[in-house]
Order: structure tokens, then sequence, then C-alpha cells
């Protein structure tokens, strides 16, 4: 299924930098003049943004630019790589391997809904170890929010697999598949490849996780997270499969959530506190 990439149509206002890995190295007044800022990165100078908005960025010389959200609260820096908010954008189980290997979406507005694409990611983490948020926000309006340290993803041949450290925050570490160790064998999201309806790279045998789950992901078998699962209106679903957009260390997995946002930046970034991130746009 062919997906249709949305510009901003202030493109003009947007710049390239050919050594920008995350939002940290973007210029927030959209010019190079005196906004730079050397931090204690050896051979690498980072701009520091301080607005929110959509930027063309270009971690690797040999590839082209590509857009970016940049999210500057919690401390700012933050590369938004998925956002789910009004269940406009098709993330279902007609978008194969190469729709979430170069991205799709809407790339306009602040609550916009994409995926930024596994090679932009792979790019985007190759330099080195990323933190990863993810901001969550169910149907009252209460906001939950996970932190993993150490993020990476593998390349293509090793179809996207996912790697994380530490947890901290208050949704609970769903990503490790829990608080029951019994079902973290098959639950937990470390280490597996990444799985689309015509590419089943997961360890469920007796079928497709993607095709049963509505999206591509790091499924186990299945999962204690989906956040690219089909978007339900109602927050409590039924159905044949727990196939909405999960966080199930928060509400279990036959709940939806309204709003969710995975976003990355570089490890030299420390919070005061974490806050709310850019989920407070979510309603």
């Amino acid at each position: 299924m062919q997906h249709e990439t949305l510009l901003p149509t202030t493109s003009g206002n947007l710049i390239v930098y050919d050594q920008g890995t995350f939002c940290s190295s973007i210029c927030g007044n959209f010019s190079l003049q005196k906004c730079s800022v050397r931090l204690s990165v050896p051979h690498v100078s980072y701009f520091i943004s301080t607005k929110n908005g959509y930027y063309r960025i270009r971690p690797r010389a040999d590839r082209e630019p590509f857009l970016v959200y940049c999210d500057m609260s919690d401390g700012g820096g933050w590369t938004v790589i998925q956002r789910r908010s009004n269940g406009k954008e098709n993330f279902n189980r007609w978008v194969k391997w190469d729709d979430y290997k170069l991205g799709f979406g809407k790339f306009q507005g602040k609550t916009d809904e994409y995926w930024l694409g596994n090679d932009h990611i792979y790019d985007l983490l190759s330099r080195g170890e990323s933190s990863l948020k993810i901001d969550l926000m169910d149907w009252h309006g209460e906001r939950r929010y996970a932190v993993y340290e150490n993020f990476q993803l593998n390349n293509e041949q090793d179809n996207y697999r996912l790697w994380f450290g530490t947890y901290s925050g208050n949704a609970g570490d769903a990503l490790s598949g829990g608080s029951n160790f019994e079902d973290q064998w098959s639950a937990s999201h470390k280490g597996m490849q990444f799985t689309t309806s015509d590419k089943d790279h997961d360890r469920f045998l007796a079928g497709n996780c993607a095709l049963e789950n509505k999206g591509g992901w790091w499924f186990n078998r299945c999962h204690a997270v989906n956040l690219n699962g089909r978007y339900y209106k109602t927050g409590r679903y039924n159905g044949s499969h727990d196939n909405g957009i999960i966080w199930s260390t928060w509400h279990g997995t036959w709940y939806s959530l309204k709003y969710v946002a995975m976003k990355i930046r570089a490890p030299f970034f420390v919070d005061s506190e974490s806050g709310d991130g850019e989920n407070s746009q979510g309603g």
C-alpha cells in the first residue's frame, strides 16, 4: 500500500545539517548565526534549538536529509520517531515492510501521526547510545511515561532487532514484558526483530503477530506493548485479538490509549525532572 508523505508548507524555513543526528542539532531561530554551542563531545558541534517544530536533518552524508519533529520539552533535544493521536493514519496490517522501513504519515502539525522509518531511526541511533522516552495518555487525560536508556536498533540485515537498557518512569516496564516473570519470556520485546504483515520475524509459530495486531512492531509471542496497533476511540475494547494501542503495565491489553509518542535524544542530556512532555498536546 502506498502512503503519501505530506510535508510542511514552510519548507523554506528548514535547514539541513550534515552533522546533526538529533534535534539537539537544530538551531531554533532557523539560522546558523551565533547559535552554535560546542559541547564536550569530540569532533562534533551541536546546535541547540529551543523551538518545537519540524526540521530537516541529515545524520549521514551519503543519504538524503529527512524531516523530524523536534520536541523541546523535558530539557529539550527530543526527536519524535512515532506519534499516535487521532487514528487518521493507517498503521494497520496493510502497511508493509518497506512502509515501516522508509516511514509514512503526515509531517505538518504537532499532533500529526507518523512512523519516522526504521532506516531513519537506525541512522539516528548509529552514532552511539540514546535515550528513548515514551509519552502515554489515556481517554481520561491521565498521562504516564517510560524512559529507557541505551536504546538501539540493529540494521535491516538483522531485521532492526531491538535493544534497550534500564527503565525509569511511572508507566511500568512493559517493554521488558511486565512484572510477571513467567510471562516475560513470551512478552518481552528486548532482542526481538521487527515484524510486518509481509515479513514475519516474531516467535509466534502459529501465525503472524503483525497481521493479528494491526501494525508492524518488535513482536515476541506476541506483545506486552504495541504502540502501532489499531486506534480505538473507546479506550476499552473487545475483539478476537488484543490489537489496540497497548501499554500493558498501565491499563492492560484490552485498553487502547488515546495518545502515544516515542522520542529519542542523545544521552548527554540530563533532566531535572521528566514532566509530561509533548503528550500535553494530545487532548
